[in-house]
């Protein structure tokens, strides 16, 4: 899944990981420490894709990956909206209410 950049207007990179709390970037270079970033993407659902999610998030850490130039990237969401926590509650936790 394609993470772009709304405030850069740029794709950020790609989605590794995502929860309600936050997600794994997977991008192509490191980003500043302790920056924040405003972040749009959609998940699959069988064959469908969900409602566009629009997410603040705040860099906790980042760390070289194993392939050449590219970096994972831990943050965490600020001021997510109930609804959207909800609906990545569902999609990243089946069964979950």
């Amino acid at each position: 899944v394609e993470v772009y950049d709304t405030i850069a207007e740029r794709s950020a990179g790609i989605l590794g990981d995502v929860s309600s709390g936050g997600m794994l970037l997977i991008a192509s270079g490191p980003v500043p420490e302790d920056a924040l970033f405003q972040f749009r993407f959609s998940l699959p659902d069988g064959g469908r894709m969900l409602p566009t999610v629009e997410v603040g998030a705040h860099v906790l850490w980042q760390d070289p990956a194993s392939a050449p130039g590219q970096y994972y990237i831990g943050m965490r969401f600020i001021g997510l909206e109930p609804s959207v926590a909800r609906m990545l509650r569902q999609w990243s936790e089946p069964g979950s209410a």
